[in-house]
């Protein structure tokens, strides 16, 4: 055990004190680590190699594999190491980057999941424009600014967060720097700066949250408009994944974030944190990407042309 005294790190009070638990806990976590990191990784792939799927829709799925590897990879690893070596320290420098690279990541995935909102409303509501409108320049800018407003958005957290006192023990009852769990080891009502900025952002977000909502109200409508019901079937197959995933996100997300904090760990705690870090990287692959049948048949094509060259050679 890390005496904490003496230094200026915290533990990680994760899933259980138990070894054997532990070890248990950090084959679950590399299997779906491996699990997300390929799922992604293959729809990356896909779209730089089939040229066919260069699309907005596609171009924007991209980004959001990149952000879901970007993102799991922030918190996993780190909780994998410290259950196989029995060792829970986490140093200032490993939490500081831990706590900026997760809400810039977060922060951009909700961006980015507004993005392609956006992009499904003109593709089906105004699909004569929809070249004019969502043009590669436009496109481009729309992910700058999904990463400037994700950097802002961490820079903000991470500078207020740790410009607070802690006091007393720095256990963090979390498998990973969480800032919730942190403000409970803030001196006295030190942290109202963090909460005006987790205000901000949460502002920020619903702000998002209500775009994507008016988006796909405003599809929905289109959509039952259509007499063709292969071409309703289509449109809901594309759509409704998009809506699981931004509601499961925002909800799970929102719920940590906004509950008042208690003095005590909870399992919920812990159960909520996996819904919003590890859950949405591991599945938006198989319920966003692999299910839509263009990505599909790029793969079946992909897969099909390294078995011929293995064969050739």
């Amino acid at each position: 055990m890390v005496n904490l005294t003496s230094t200026n790190g915290f533990l990680l009070m994760g899933f259980s004190d138990d070894h054997k638990l532990q070890i248990l806990h950090a084959i679950l976590f590399l299997v779906i680590y491996l699990l997300a990191v390929t799922g992604n990784i293959l729809i990356i792939t896909i779209y730089t190699l089939d040229h066919h799927l260069h699309s907005p829709m596609y171009y924007f799925l991209k980004y959001l594999s990149l952000l879901d590897i970007c993102i799991i990879s922030v918190t996993v690893p780190q909780s994998i190491s410290n259950s196989l070596t029995d060792n829970n320290y986490i140093s200032l420098g490993q939490c500081i980057l831990q706590v900026f690279f997760f809400i810039a990541l977060a922060s951009s995935e909700v961006a980015i999941l507004t993005v392609m909102s956006y992009d499904r409303y003109v593709a089906i509501c105004k699909p004569l424009q929809y070249g004019t409108i969502m043009n590669p320049t436009v496109c481009r800018h729309a992910v700058a600014a999904v990463w400037v407003v994700g950097g802002l958005s961490g820079f903000m957290h991470t500078v207020v967060n740790f410009s607070i006192p802690f006091c007393g023990e720095r256990v963090v009852h979390q498998f990973f720097c969480d800032v919730p769990q942190m403000l409970k080891l803030a001196c006295s009502h030190e942290f109202i700066n963090e909460i005006a900025v987790a205000a901000f952002t949460t502002l920020i977000a619903f702000i998002c949250l209500i775009s994507i909502v008016f988006s796909y109200i405003r599809i929905f409508t289109t959509v039952l408009r259509i007499q063709s019901a292969e071409g309703q079937t289509k449109v809901f197959s594309t759509c409704v994944p998009h809506v699981c995933v931004v509601t499961f996100f925002l909800s799970t997300a929102g719920f940590e974030f906004l509950r008042p904090p208690s003095d005590s760990p909870s399992a919920v705690d812990l159960m909520f944190s996996i819904f919003y870090t590890v859950i949405p990287p591991t599945f938006n692959p198989m319920i966003y990407s692999l299910r839509n049948e263009a990505m599909k048949a790029a793969l079946r094509k992909l897969l099909s042309k390294e078995f011929f060259r293995g064969k050739c050679i």
